[in-house]
């Protein structure tokens, strides 16, 4: 005798069948003051998200009650940009936790498909010119392709403890590597490294090492700040300048690079599921390392927008400053070449 199964809905169960969720509703049914203030972005920032991921979210279902692409896509920016527990987000917008995970899921892995299309380094001699031309308009540093600092997120202990992702703090976090240009666009994010990871153990293992090693070394180099080595493509600050020209070149260095730490503020900001002074990524690293590569695209895509990003709001830094005795011990063409910057672009 066939025995009959019952498929039990968790939003049913969880509000009752006279509860309104929000995939009862579109989204003109909610003013744009209230998308603005309870999910951080403007309806047609939203618009163009559902547009550009609702293939990869309409996904055949035999369930009547299927969450349709603009309710995920609202769930997950809701999440990201509250920094809230599932359940209580969840709850808020009416969907169950078990619902509230699969919308993150669906939607932090639709758009991590897209990253490609979002963050990358220009390869074409106009683009990279451009790159050049708007960090020399900031203080006078030529050559520069791009800043790059590592920003650390707090996430929840691996079920199976691994002493590689806590930090100098004592917390278990991500170390992410990431590189933008004078605007703040993010050209490149390395989001999987263990939080115990020195930054400069972060590049050297990098993606992007291998790329400047080979490719771009030929186009100009990056700026980052001490607790890096300095390369023939990575110009650091000197650490005990001597003469008003390394003096002048440290100020300009300083105001250049500074735009990837307002950058990773405005993450913060704008992402405070990725600021730790509220609470942890309650995710595996695999999983939260996803989350944050998601919000780095949302980032790019909002620029895109017109959206303003800098903030000066701070958040509880998780990044101490690397302990960096012997950076300076390095290869004697870096050096050199940054000696021949100094005594040409600083005198």
């Amino acid at each position: 005798m066939a025995i009959p199964i019952t498929i039990l809905d968790c939003d049913l169960l969880l509000y009752g069948r006279g509860h309104r969720t929000l995939d009862r509703f579109r989204l003109d049914d909610v003013t744009d003051e209230y998308l603005l203030s309870t999910y951080g972005f403007p309806r047609p920032f939203i618009d163009y998200l559902v547009e550009l991921l609702g293939g990869s979210l309409s996904r055949p279902t035999q369930r009547s009650r299927a969450i349709s692409p603009e309710t995920q896509i609202m769930a997950a920016l809701g999440f990201y940009t509250s920094g809230s527990f599932q359940t209580r987000m969840g709850d808020t917008i009416g969907i169950s936790q078990a619902s509230m995970s699969r919308c993150v899921t669906n939607v932090t892995e639709a758009l991590v498909e897209r990253a490609p299309q979002f963050i990358s380094f220009p390869h074409e001699e106009a683009p990279v010119q451009k790159l050049k031309d708007d960090f020399y308009n900031l203080a006078g540093v030529p050559g520069v392709l791009g800043v790059v600092d590592c920003m650390q997120v707090t996430i929840k202990a691996p079920n199976a403890e691994d002493l590689s992702y806590v930090n100098r703090r004592g917390m278990h976090s991500l170390n992410c590597l990431l590189v933008c240009d004078a605007q703040g666009v993010l050209l490149w994010a390395e989001t999987q490294r263990p939080g115990s990871s020195q930054d400069n153990i972060v590049l050297h293992q990098s993606e992007l090492s291998c790329l400047f090693e080979t490719k771009m070394h030929k186009e100009g180099w990056m700026l980052a700040d001490s607790g890096f080595l300095l390369r023939p493509w990575l110009m650091t600050p000197v650490q005990i300048p001597e003469s008003p020209q390394e003096y002048r070149y440290n100020m300009a260095h300083t105001a250049t690079h500074s735009v990837i730490e307002r950058t990773q503020r405005a993450l913060r900001h704008r992402f405070r599921c990725l600021d730790g002074s509220r609470a942890t990524l309650q995710y595996s690293p695999e999983k939260s390392s996803q989350i944050v590569l998601a919000c780095c695209i949302l980032h790019n895509i909002a620029l895109q927008h017109g959206l303003d990003i800098w903030c000066e709001a701070g958040c509880t830094a998780l990044e101490a400053e690397e302990d960096c005795n012997n950076m300076e011990a390095v290869e004697t063409e870096a050096y050199r070449m940054r000696q021949e910057l100094v005594l040409t672009h600083f005198s």
